[in-house]
């Protein structure tokens, strides 16, 4: 049997799940804060994990299947490639307090530390984006379809369906949300980070004017203008309740931006592709009164289910499960047909290759390049 150990870098914590044979036999959770200042911390949980197969490395905005061994620049890889940043960008996040930066730093000294070759095997995944299954015109100009941790939830909703069926899922995170759409076990469309609409964290789509009227924009905006911030909020269920509480004013109205727009995007995908099942995750799919308010605004015909977790699990994030069985599957444990059903071997190319836009298109050649000297075997999309 085959045991994996899944990293799932939060916002708020990094989640642990060792999962043998579909079953999870150990979890655990470190701040990422802690991780953000020092590594080992996550390192140490990992070593109480004991003796497994692999570990399924924390990868961002993803990347097509890259074991540790194929790597050959890790600070390249993590920053530029699964990060998307620089790391004067991250550490200057780190000094300005940025939520969104600590997790960037934690993760890329986790993914130097994995792929240093101290330690187990670990692998790194792709993204929504690298996957050959979805609906043409659904890449376009379009970077976060749904990071990794997000595919790992698609994943595990596919594994837990037994790949049959067609249905959505929401992933409802600390900073950012993801929908995506599965049938019969390939995802086949998907909106997710700043596309999807504004999260706790981040502000959304933005219109246009709003961005030229801003000005310089750069990487750590991202980690800002969301359902917190407009509440003057330090956590998301403290904005929950401030918003909550009032129906008018900045608060209630970034929480009732990010709900419409799960739900406009619920109900297109049901009016269009005709998927009326909707399997809810993450952190937040335990909260009644979110998921009231959420169902409120949904098409009647919509059928809204908290997603399951595989047996054994008490205290691990969706996610966390979910990237140990990515790479169980991979390596040809019980998730097997579940991965090759998604095409997750197949994934290719980086995050960057659909933008068309004349504004990225150094940024489109920096990341491809990054990848291209960072790993021995890239595996780039014909």
């Amino acid at each position: 049997m085959v045991r994996v150990l899944g990293v799932d870098p939060g916002t708020r914590s990094f989640d642990l799940a060792l999962v043998e044979d579909g079953r999870v036999e150990w979890e655990a959770s470190v701040d990422t804060a802690l991780v953000a200042r020092s590594p080992e911390a996550l390192l140490e949980a990992i070593r109480e994990a004991g003796s497994v197969d692999a570990v399924a490395a924390p990868s961002g905005y993803g990347v097509p299947v890259t074991p540790s061994g194929d790597v050959v620049d890790a600070r390249r890889l993590a920053v530029e490639v699964l990060l998307l940043s620089t790391w004067g960008e991250i550490e200057e996040g780190v000094r300005r307090g940025v939520v969104g930066a600590m997790v960037y730093a934690a993760l890329a000294r986790v993914v130097e530390a994995l792929a240093s070759g101290g330690g187990p095997r670990s692998i790194f995944i792709p993204a929504v984006i690298h996957l050959p299954t979805l609906r043409p015109g659904a890449k376009y100009n379009r970077v976060d379809l749904g990071t990794a941790d997000k595919l790992s939830v698609a994943l595990l909703a596919s594994y837990l369906e037994g790949g049959r069926g067609r249905f959505m899922v929401l992933e409802l995170g600390f900073g950012y949300n993801a929908l995506m759409v599965v049938e019969d076990g390939r995802v086949t469309w998907a909106l997710g980070g700043t596309s999807l609409g504004p999260g706790f964290i981040t502000a959304g789509p933005l219109d246009l004017e709003v961005v030229a009227m801003g000005g310089g924009w750069g990487r750590l905006d991202v980690f800002h203008g969301g359902v917190m911030e407009a509440c003057g909020a330090s956590t998301p269920e403290e904005a929950l309740e401030r918003a909550r509480s009032s129906s008018r004013g900045l608060c209630a109205e970034a929480y009732n931006a990010m709900l419409d727009s799960i739900a406009t995007a619920v109900a297109a995908v049901h009016t269009r592709f005709g998927v009326s099942r909707l399997l809810v995750s993450g952190r937040y799919s335990a909260s009644p009164a979110l998921l009231g308010d959420l169902r409120e605004r949904l098409p009647g015909g919509v059928e809204v289910e908290r997603l399951g977790l595989l047996e054994g699990a008490s205290r691990s994030k969706h996610a966390a499960q979910g990237y140990a069985l990515v790479v169980e599957g991979l390596l040809g444990g019980r998730a097997s047909r579940a991965v090759e059903r998604m095409a997750i071997p197949q994934a290719c190319g980086t995050a960057l290759d659909y933008v068309a836009h004349p504004r990225l298109a150094q940024a489109r050649e920096r990341v491809r390049r990054a990848y291209l000297e960072s790993v021995r075997s890239p595996r780039l999309c014909s």
